[in-house]
């Protein structure tokens, strides 16, 4: 499995970046796999640990649309779903915007609302305050948005 490489959160891009994920995705939630993925891409924004984005042809849950959305000035507008066993679990934008046009469709786990996360052999730990969907690894260094008094930034 190749190693995650070191990468400080504060040299991410903005606009955020877009890229290929090279490391499996996995998603486990109450002892069930929820995905299981090689074709995963992730977002990079400044502050912001990556979120991952899996195809949907790569999960293996139940997942049922919910009612709201949120606005991203870079992807558009998301919408949400609830793992069956856990609410506001996921996200996905269908109508992305054109840079992000690649991960249309593709699903969003917040790493704080599954049981576990992983990108390679890495156990991920979820990205501070439930606003934020990052997955943090061991590999991350810098101020990740999301602790109390970030927000603003």
């Amino acid at each position: 499995m190749k190693s995650l490489p070191i990468e400080n959160v504060q040299s991410y891009s903005r606009p955020p970046a877009l890229e290929s994920v090279e490391q499996e995705i996995i998603v486990r939630h109450d002892g069930e796999l929820v995905t299981k993925s090689n074709r995963a891409y992730r977002v990079l924004e400044t502050h912001h640990a990556a979120s991952y984005y899996l195809p949907v042809e790569d999960i293996l849950a139940t997942l049922n649309p919910v009612s709201g959305n949120t606005f991203c000035e870079w992807k558009g507008v998301a919408q949400y779903c609830d793992l069956i066993t856990q609410q506001g679990s996921a996200w996905t934008y269908k109508n992305q915007t054109e840079t992000f046009k690649t991960i249309a469709g593709y699903i969003v786990f917040f790493a704080s609302k599954v049981d576990e996360a992983w990108v390679g052999d890495v156990r991920v730990i979820p990205q501070p305050d439930d606003f934020y969907s990052g997955w943090v690894t061991p590999n991350l260094e810098g101020k990740i948005k999301g602790a109390p008094g970030t927000n603003n930034w």
